[in-house]
């Protein structure tokens, strides 16, 4: 048991060298590696009380990372709670977020790139592929389609 739990640890730190991760993804990838789930339970509770995982902190690095590539506000909530963000802290870093991030000046900003590359004037596919990309990064339609019809 003991070796086992030294194991899961191991492991663990290998996967927080990298980046920072969530209690779900170290857990997630724990039980991957067939660890008992009481190894996997005293990895979490350990690695919590040191300080190693933080939801809070890996939510906040998450966003600002994730927000620095230039994704929606709706992208990133999901991203959180794929990672297992618990919904409260999920909604604060959102509201944090809108507050720090112009999502209207990022989506005219990838508008006049996209735009820049393309050889032939704006016609309505063109629009019509921006507009996906678009909401394939997470922003909001209304907001997607107000600024396409700005073009």
């Amino acid at each position: 048991m003991k070796t086992e739990l030294l194991r899961a640890k191991n492991y663990a730190f290998l996967l927080l060298k990298y980046r920072l991760r969530s209690c779900k993804e170290i857990r997630d990838r724990l039980k991957r590696k067939n660890f008992s789930s009481d190894a996997i339970e005293g990895v979490i509770e350990d690695l919590s009380e040191n300080k190693f995982l933080d939801d809070r902190a890996f939510a906040r690095a998450w966003s600002d990372y994730r927000l620095r590539n230039k994704i929606g506000i709706r992208r990133l909530r999901l991203e959180l709670k794929g990672k297992g963000i618990p919904k409260e802290l999920i909604e604060k870093q959102i509201n944090q977020a809108k507050n720090e991030y112009n999502e209207e000046e990022t989506i005219e900003e990838i508008i006049k790139q996209k735009v820049r590359r393309l050889s032939s004037p704006v016609d309505l596919g063109a629009k019509r592929r921006i507009y996906s990309f678009l909401l394939r990064r997470g922003f909001s339609p209304e907001t997607v389609s107000e600024k396409i019809k700005q073009l």
